[in-house]
């Protein structure tokens, strides 16, 4: 009998702490980051398990001219569901009334504008994966709307919380950086650094922090170099690589150079995102301030125009 007891006492306690997690919803089953994040959230067996929050409905959505989506959606959202037990909801009302927060993970940029309007007027909290848009006007629209409603949000890419940002916020007395990383198109979006090479820009912003005043942007078949100058004079660099490259960065301090380059998989540390995802959820406070992730779009929209101008210096708008 008391062994009974006993296993009656732990069931119960593992009932209350999985009645107290925050139940979060899926908006787009067609990346990666779905079963991965669903993996550590859902499952306390798994390596690097997060508690605190389970993923307990999704709406599949994808993007039908898009390869990378149409070809991922189905799969991802029969894994949730099959393997961890995620309910596939036709719409996103449906997803609503199930859920404390919502992450809007649609790997492409152009419908999360439509997907957060519903979700900011129901007063959810949400993480928009990268990237947060596919233009500088739909970020703006966001940010606005949610601003208005009072609902927090953020948008990150993991190399921010991953390697290359956790050595580089041990440095002090930055005078420059220079990133790189993958910068493939798809070509269907306003602005085309948003595709991929946003994760660079972000690990530049990670080290320099905001304050880019211009843009110049010179671009090539197999790469583009983008360069932004500071508001206090420094220089900041990406170069996005095309088709792929690995991540890494160079940040000098005076005449110190100091190279940060981990293996891929610690670059880009899901774990370390999912962490401040879900203690954004329990705070409401964003781990990477609205204003910064806007900038970053404001880069880009410079960069695009910069391009289109042959390369001249722009002003960010």
């Amino acid at each position: 009998m008391p062994y009974v007891k006993r296993f009656l006492a732990i069931s119960l306690c593992a009932l209350a702490a999985h009645a107290a997690d925050l139940r979060i919803g899926i908006i787009g089953t067609d990346t990666s980051h779905v079963p991965a994040f669903t993996r550590m959230l859902n499952d306390p067996a798994a390596p690097g398990h997060v508690a605190g929050a389970r993923v307990v409905a999704a709406v599949k959505g994808g993007s039908p001219d898009v390869k990378e989506s149409a070809s991922r959606v189905e799969q991802y959202a029969e894994e949730i569901r099959a393997k961890y037990g995620v309910e596939i909801v036709p719409d996103i009302p449906a997803l609503l009334g199930k859920v404390d927060a919502v992450l809007i993970e649609s790997v492409d940029g152009r419908p999360h504008l439509a997907e957060a309007q519903p979700v900011i007027a129901a007063r959810k909290p949400f993480f928009a994966d990268k990237p947060l848009a596919a233009s500088l006007e739909d970020a703006r629209e966001i940010a606005r709307l949610a601003k208005a409603a009072g609902v927090p949000w953020f948008s990150a890419s993991s190399l921010r919380f991953g390697a290359i940002g956790a050595e580089g916020a041990k440095l002090t007395g930055i005078t420059g950086v220079s990133t790189w990383g993958p910068g493939p198109f798809e070509p269907h979006q306003p602005l085309d650094l948003s595709w991929y090479a946003i994760h660079p820009i972000e690990v530049l912003y990670t080290l320099m922090g905001p304050g880019c005043e211009s843009v110049t942007r010179t671009f090539s078949e197999d790469a583009d170099v983008i360069v932004g100058k500071w508001k206090d004079g420094r220089l900041g660099t990406v170069r996005a690589i095309r088709p792929y490259s690995d991540y890494g960065a160079v940040v000098t301090r005076g005449r110190e150079v100091t190279v940060l380059h981990p293996k891929a998989a610690e670059a880009a540390d899901y774990r370390a995102l999912v962490v401040e995802i879900v203690k954004f959820f329990e705070t409401g406070k964003p781990p990477v301030p609205n204003d910064v992730t806007l900038e970053m779009f404001a880069f880009m929209d410079a960069a695009q125009r910069s391009k289109a101008q042959g390369g001249a210096p722009v002003r960010l708008p």
